[in-house]
């Protein structure tokens, strides 16, 4: 969050210099130099703004130093913080970008069906996530296919509920990513699974699925939420 973006924040909130300051715990003539980009603004510090400011998650900063598979436990609760309804009932982790968690999951080789699954409504949710963050960690890492297979299913989870505007972004998406479709065949989380399993799965799975050449039982019909 650059300070430009913290005071357009404010302002959108209808609050004051002073009051803001205060209840960010802060004084006003340091949120003035963090308004006129003189501070660096902090992760904690724009969560709390966010929070403050009622911002959503998509306002937040991915890291540049991301790290994954630190702990993949951590996945739930970062989908709770983002509303995700099937872990509503678990404590909310301090918001991160949406782009994050969809990162996080995809660099899981043992990853939980419930939050694969929790995928497709991160990102038809929060269709203006940070796409150019998230694109790049994802070409380097080679998981386009992974991505680009969740892409199409929210894109038809976008479509399915008549959000044209979603589902217009996800089909941007879908188009780069599909000039950078891989061959090799992939998992969504599964590196762990069994031959019988994966020879099942190349002859029963969607056709998106087979499209972009992942072993995965996914698709929008068997989506709780879907």
């Amino acid at each position: 969050m650059t300070g430009a973006g913290l005071k357009q924040a404010r302002l959108a909130a209808g609050l004051t210099q002073l009051t803001a300051a205060r209840q960010l715990g802060l004084s006003q003539p340091y949120l003035s130099q963090l308004e006129r980009g003189r501070r660096p603004v902090t992760p904690g510090l724009a969560r709390a703004a966010a929070k403050l400011y009622r911002l959503p998650p998509t306002a937040l900063a991915a890291p540049p130093d991301f790290r994954e598979g630190e702990d993949p436990r951590r996945l739930p609760n970062q989908l709770a913080a983002l509303g995700y309804p099937g872990y509503a009932h678990l404590r909310k982790s301090p918001p991160v970008n949406p782009a994050v968690v969809v990162l996080d999951a995809l660099s899981e080789e043992n990853l939980d069906g419930r939050v694969a699954e929790a995928l497709p409504w991160v990102l038809a949710r929060f269709p203006d996530l940070d796409w150019t963050w998230l694109l790049d960690r994802v070409r380097r890492r080679d998981f386009q296919n992974r991505l680009g297979f969740l892409v199409t299913v929210s894109r038809k989870l976008a479509e399915k509920g008549s959000d044209r505007a979603a589902a217009a972004k996800l089909g941007r998406i879908h188009d780069e990513l599909e000039r950078a479709r891989l061959v090799a065949e992939t998992t969504l989380g599964r590196a762990a699974m069994p031959a019988a399993e994966r020879e099942w799965l190349r002859e029963h799975r969607s056709p998106e699925a087979r499209h972009w050449n992942v072993l995965s039982g996914l698709s929008v019909r068997e989506l709780p939420y879907g």
